[in-house]
C-alpha cells in the first residue's frame, strides 16, 4: 500500500468515526470535538490528514469551526424565506403568559401502522407516537401530534415528555441534516375538544419532517386555533423598492 493510500484511508476513517458519533447521538449539537493535535495523536497521522477529514464534515454541515475555540457539532438551523417554525414555549412566555405542557397520549407503534404520508420508517422499526397539548394561562394554545422513529432515536423511548416538549428535547439531543415544512389551514375537526373550540373553527396547521441522511427522525403536526396565533415575517429588500 502506498503512502497516498494510507493517508486516504486515515482521512476516511477519521471522518467516518466522527460522523458516526454525531449521527448516533454520542456527539450532540454544540459538543466540541477533540482538537486537531489530539486527533493527530490518536490516529498517528499528520495535521493535513486530520484537517481534510474535518473540512469535509464542515462542508457537509455537521461541524462548525469557531476561531480560537475549536470545532463543534453544528446546531441544526432552519433557513426559510418566510418564517421559522416557532418555539411554542418561548412564544407563550414571550407574550407574558404562563406556559404548561400536557401529554395526552403516548404509544409505541409498528412501522407498518404508520401513515406513509407522515413518515416512512424502516421495515420492522418501532415508532413513538405522542399527542401533546400546549397551554397559555391554562387555555389550549396548540395541539401537537408527533411521530419519532425509535430506530433513529432509541433514547426517546425513555424520555419524560410530561416535563419537556418533544421538539425541545429533540433539538437538544438529536442532530439532523434536512427538514421540510408545510403550512395549511383547516377546521379544528376531531381536535376541537382538545383545543376547546368548535369543530368548524379555522386553525393554522404546521407540519414538519426531519431526516438524518436518508433516515427519518420525526414528523410533527402542530395545530393552532386561528384566532390565537399568527405568523409574521419581515424582509429587507436587496435593492429597489419592489
Amino acid at each position: 500500500m502506498s503512502l497516498d493510500d494510507i493517508t486516504l484511508s486515515l482521512h476516511a476513517r477519521i471522518r467516518a468515526d466522527i460522523e458516526g458519533a454525531i449521527l448516533s447521538g454520542t456527539l450532540r449539537p454544540g459538543d466540541r470535538i477533540p482538537f486537531e493535535h489530539e486527533l493527530m495523536a490518536r490516529y498517528g497521522c499528520a495535521r493535513m490528514t486530520v484537517n481534510k477529514a474535518l473540512s469535509g464534515l464542515v462542508e457537509a454541515g455537521l461541524l462548525e469551526r469557531r476561531r480560537r475555540a475549536g470545532t463543534f457539532v453544528s446546531r441544526p438551523q432552519i433557513h426559510m424565506a418566510a418564517l421559522a417554525i416557532p418555539d411554542i414555549q418561548a412564544e407563550v412566555t414571550g407574550r407574558g403568559q404562563i406556559y404548561r405542557l400536557e401529554l395526552l397520549s403516548r404509544d409505541v407503534l409498528p412501522a407498518a401502522s404508520v401513515d406513509p404520508e407522515r413518515m416512512r420508517p424502516p421495515r420492522g422499526a418501532k415508532v413513538l407516537s405522542l399527542t401533546c397539548r400546549h397551554l397559555a394561562d391554562g387555555v389550549p394554545f396548540a395541539v401537537e401530534e408527533r411521530l419519532i422513529s425509535l430506530k433513529a432515536v432509541p433514547e426517546a423511548a425513555m424520555a419524560d415528555f410530561t416535563t419537556v416538549a418533544p421538539g425541545s428535547w429533540l433539538l437538544a439531543h438529536v442532530p439532523w441534516t434536512e427538514a421540510e415544512h408545510r403550512i395549511t389551514a383547516a377546521a379544528a375537526g376531531r381536535l376541537a375538544g382538545a383545543l376547546d373550540v368548535d369543530e368548524g373553527t379555522a386553525c393554522l396547521i404546521l407540519d414538519r419532517r426531519t431526516w438524518r441522511g436518508d433516515q427519518p427522525i420525526t414528523h410533527v403536526r402542530q395545530v393552532f386555533p386561528g384566532a390565537g396565533f399568527d405568523l409574521v415575517a419581515r424582509f429587507t429588500g436587496a435593492g429597489g423598492a419592489g
